[in-house]
């Protein structure tokens, strides 16, 4: 993948999905979305854009859909079994995961390295991992953290571990995004597969204070330079022969089936260019 800039924004926007606004006009679209695992063209046209200022990220995304279908309502409901758009966002030693259905509903985690997660000796001295994540909100039984080893982590010899070489996550399902924005917007009728649509589109902004925890420090200042390591993707159901189906395409290829693996994700720098 060749690196992306994302352009500065100098006026500021309604989050509400509309993507017409002169802004996301001028801004810079990724290619078409391919085959997340082999690299061949997504089935339906998907492209997104990214935006920065001193506020926070912004994200936009083209999804073509002649037939765009969302049923579940609930904040936090498992959007992949249907279809969805998802971000994931990189830090050193965590990492974040958005999903986004054409209802507007979103899923959110928050992910830590265990190896990230702070030890301490019997004089209260920090042994290993960051003490960062000794906050509150970061305690694995207070906030109900569960082991995470990737989406292949119960197979033959890896059925503990995961396969991912850094090792389990703690997982952290009560996480949101501080101040995270969505909107989302249908070209046509949704649920409704008499009708042919265009598809929707899909606006979040994510403000730079929720980075914090994401790269472990108390304040994330962005500049021109910074580079974040980011994961764009979209998921689809289809039927075929009566029998389910799912499609995976993303802005490029991580070359595995799981997705969980930060180490493949694209690199994206922040520019000093405006738009």
């Amino acid at each position: 993948m060749k690196e992306y800039q994302i352009k500065r924004k100098t006026s500021p926007v309604r989050i509400d999905g509309n993507l017409e606004k002169d802004v996301w006009i001028k801004a810079e679209k990724s290619p078409r979305f391919i085959d997340a695992v082999g690299g061949t063209p997504g089935v339906y046209d998907t492209r997104a854009a990214l935006l920065w200022d001193d506020e926070a990220l912004y994200v936009g995304f083209w999804a073509e859909e002649p037939y765009p279908a969302a049923t579940l309502t609930e904040r936090d409901s498992l959007l992949w079994v249907e279809n969805d758009l998802e971000v994931f966002i990189a830090g050193p030693d965590t990492y974040y995961e958005l999903e986004l259905n054409a209802l507007g509903v979103i899923y959110e985690v928050f992910y830590l390295w265990r190896d990230a997660y702070p030890r301490f000796n019997k004089a209260g001295v920090l042994e290993s991992g960051n003490l960062y994540f000794a906050k509150d909100r970061f305690d694995i039984l207070k906030n109900g953290a569960v082991s995470f080893g990737g989406n292949f982590d119960r197979q033959d010899e890896h059925f503990w571990t995961g396969i991912n070489p850094r090792g389990l996550r703690w997982v952290y399902r009560n996480w949101d995004f501080p101040g995270l924005e969505v909107g989302v917007k249908v070209d046509g009728k949704l649920n409704d597969p008499s009708v042919v649509s265009k598809g929707w589109t899909a606006e979040l902004k994510f403000p730079w204070k929720g980075f914090a925890d994401l790269f472990g420090k108390e304040t994330v200042i962005p500049r021109a330079g910074d580079e974040l390591k980011l994961f764009l993707a979209r998921y689809n159901l289809f039927h075929f022969n009566a029998k389910p189906v799912y499609g995976g395409w993303s802005w490029h290829p991580i070359g595995v089936a799981d997705n969980h693996n930060p180490e493949r994700f694209g690199t994206f720098r922040l520019s000093d260019e405006w738009v």
